[in-house]
């Protein structure tokens, strides 16, 4: 059940909603042209593309928005939405969780499914990584909070779509940007942008460099990113994409509470001596053809490719991996009719192949007179093949003006082979093994008393693919007796307009329990083993504001706050023989806080200012070690003026952590001591630090 301060929301939820009943018949008595709030279109992958009407808690992000900070870190704007948590450590290695899903991850982000457009950024062995594409080729990011596996598949946290960049007008366009600040930061971007009648182009490229604050942390990437549509009609289009990401970032890894709190620069020791780092080429292409059969019936069908091949030598072995994956998505969308009850629907299926390649070799970097990793003997090679499939679909029933329903029903299996190369065996041979069928239903109810109030009622049914390395013993054989995480999702929301559309609210309760909790056994350096060890309880609220108010015919200021308040717990969980039941989730704050403003000037001037809070967190499953809380004050100004006729200049600073806050950016969870040394649960997050920005647009 829910405890007290859960109904007093609730209490105070119908309270607002009986005194803002009106406000849908209300006029504006401004005396200057009244500013609402842009209606939010989501993406075509929704049955229903209008954010009101939609019986989920989703949060937006907008071009805007994302690139309110340095245009370098997704990380502080993605912390913006209520519920989600992503933490990261040098902009390498990053873990997001939603609701507290996937805050055990040892490394990087699972139990999340991600697309860009249509093509899915998620692995085949149930990695995520949002943070290569740039944040400029970025039209729009949707956090779907809660497993709605009707549509999205495997994603037991929820599903991150993200909308690329695209040009809305019939023109052409030519940008230039340079981002500059502490620490070596340089970021430099060129573009080209075209959109014809027929057809349209986006064109990209960017170079990131930091010189990192901490021991062994440079950070180089670059990218090219290429979109746009052809042959695009009246009733169809083919959209094609594609985007090539270099990476090398060396690592200086985590430390120990006394080197945070005297020397948090410093790098792990021996990822300081070996150089560790991670290197890696990956491409990512899709096509997608939209068409209309006919007025009441249209199809999307999309295939992809999804390339990466990586080299990361660390202190106790070098690893190498090559990854291939592709496959396909078709959906049929439409309307009908029964009797006076008008339907729409989502139906289709999508199919997605995975080769994995991963070879080990020694890393003789202590006999290499201080130059850092050398690669030795082949230590193991694996070879895994994984491929899916889901059926899905979806209904909306409109009973009324002011009620509806939404009902779907996805079907996924899943099955894989292994094949150990190296070393050499007969005992060894292909092994198959496949998870029983999935089925994830989901069902919702939504009542619409006037255009600015929607209340809504769903429940949901999820599950989350073990990762490949939670699939195998500590042998290098599969786990026959590994199992997905699967829980069932309980939520009550609503989204309501205050004052004529110039404040929009969105407060969210739910409730989760995980069961067959998947849980990463440490067995080596580095070296973790699944095992399906118990159960999760995860609830709480999620309060949102966004508020657009011209104070006169000069300012306009607009602001946002959000608050995650949370109770996740372990419900029944015992791990080597240890009993945390009862004990708080590891990885994960139970409460986090946002606000923030920018105020602008009709002659091109602005200024902002974002504020995140974050509770303490629990490092391990015992309870026995929490990170502190802590608060990151950011400020941003610029000015926006006009060179020439199409000519447009942007000129931005800012500073971040203003405060110089001390702060765990990421958190190790469950690091374990090795002889008398301290467990190594911190990454240091970055000290107060300044950056700039140029940029000129060209539009002709």
């Amino acid at each position: 059940m829910f405890s007290k301060k859960y109904c007093f929301f609730l209490l105070v939820l119908i309270v607002c909603q009986n005194i803002f009943a009106q406000d849908g018949k209300s006029n504006s008595i401004d005396s200057v042209k009244t500013q609402k709030l842009n209606e939010v279109l989501i993406s075509p992958l929704h049955i229903n593309r209008d954010l009101q009407n939609s019986p989920a808690s989703i949060g937006i992000l907008s071009e805007k928005e994302l690139l309110r900070n340095n245009t370098t870190d997704i990380s502080n704007v993605i912390n913006t939405i209520p519920g989600v948590f992503m933490q990261s450590s040098n902009i390498t290695t990053t873990r997001i969780s939603i609701r507290g899903i996937g805050a055990r991850t040892p490394y990087g982000t699972n139990k999340i499914r991600a697309f860009y457009g249509t093509i899915p950024l998620t692995s085949g062995n149930s990695e995520t990584v949002i943070d290569d594409i740039d944040l400029q080729n970025i039209n729009q990011i949707e956090v779907i909070k809660g497993p709605l596996s009707s549509i999205y598949g495997a994603g037991l946290g929820g599903a991150i779509l993200i909308s690329p960049q695209t040009l809305k007008k019939e023109n052409y366009q030519a940008e230039v940007s340079s981002v500059f600040g502490s620490f070596g930061l340089l970021k430099n971007r060129i573009s080209f942008e075209l959109n014809e009648k027929s057809s349209s182009l986006n064109l990209s490229y960017h170079n990131l460099k930091t010189d990192g604050w901490r021991q062994n942390s440079a950070y180089d990437r670059e990218g090219i990113t290429l979109g746009g549509e052809l042959f695009r009609k009246k009733n169809s289009k083919l959209t094609y994409f594609s985007n090539y990401t270099y990476l090398k970032a060396y690592i200086p890894s985590s430390i120990n509470k006394t080197t945070f709190d005297n020397n948090p620069q410093a790098g792990a020791p021996t990822w300081v001596a070996s150089k560790g780092f991670k290197e890696y080429k990956s491409t990512l292409g899709g096509l997608a053809y939209d068409f209309s059969i006919n007025e009441n019936l249209k199809n999307s069908t999309s295939v992809f490719i999804n390339y990466k091949d990586s080299n990361e030598p660390r202190p106790f072995d070098i690893l190498r991996q090559y990854t291939f994956a592709s496959g396909a998505r078709t959906q049929f969308s439409g309307d009908f009719n029964i009797g006076k009850i008008k339907n729409q629907f989502i139906a289709g299926l999508e199919y997605f192949r995975d080769n994995y390649s991963g070879n080990t070799f020694q890393n003789l970097y202590q006999q290499n007179n201080g130059n850092g990793s050398l690669q030795g003997n082949q230590l193991t090679a694996t070879n895994q093949k994984r491929d899916f499939y889901n059926v899905f679909s979806q209904i909306r029933t409109l009973l009324s003006e002011h009620f509806e329903i939404q009902a779907g029903l996805n079907y996924n299996k899943t099955k894989f082979e292994l094949q150990n190369d190296f070393p050499a065996s007969a005992n060894n041979p292909t092994e198959h093994y496949s998870y029983d069928g999935i089925f994830s239903p989901q069902l919702s109810f939504l009542f619409k008393p006037n255009e600015i109030q929607t209340f809504y009622f769903s429940i949901s049914r999820g599950f989350s693919l073990p990762a490949t390395e939670e699939t195998l013993t500590s042998t290098g054989n599969i786990n026959q007796n590994i199992k997905p995480e699967t829980g069932y999702n309980f939520e009550l929301g609503t989204k309501l307009h205050f004052f004529n559309k110039k404040l929009y609210t969105e407060i969210a309760v739910y409730r989760m329990e995980i069961k067959d909790l998947l849980v990463a056994k440490r067995i080596g350096d580095d070296q973790y083993e699944g095992v399906n060890a118990g159960k999760t309880f995860h609830e709480g609220i999620e309060i949102s504001l966004h508020h657009n108010w011209p104070i006169n015919r000069i300012f306009t200021l607009n602001s946002y706050a959000g608050t995650s308040i949370g109770n996740y717990e372990f419900k029944e969980f015992v791990d080597n023989g240890n009993d945390f039941s009862g004990n708080k989730l590891t990885g994960v704050p139970a409460n986090t806080a946002n606000a923030g403003f920018i105020l602008n000037m009709n002659s091109g001037f602005y200024f902002s200012a974002d504020f995140q809070f974050t509770d303490k967190i629990p490092m391990n499953d015992s309870n026995a070690n929490f990170s502190d809380s802590y608060s990151l004050l950011n400020l941003k100004t610029g000015y926006q003026f006009e060179i020439l006729s199409g000519l447009k200049a942007h000129l931005d600073a800012g500073i971040n952590n203003v405060t110089n806050e001390k702060y765990a950016s990421m958190i190790l969870t469950n690091a374990t001591a090795v002889g008398n040394a301290q467990p190594r649960f911190y990454y240091p997050g970055l000290p107060i630090n300044y950056y700039g920005i140029i940029s000129l647009n060209y539009l002709f």
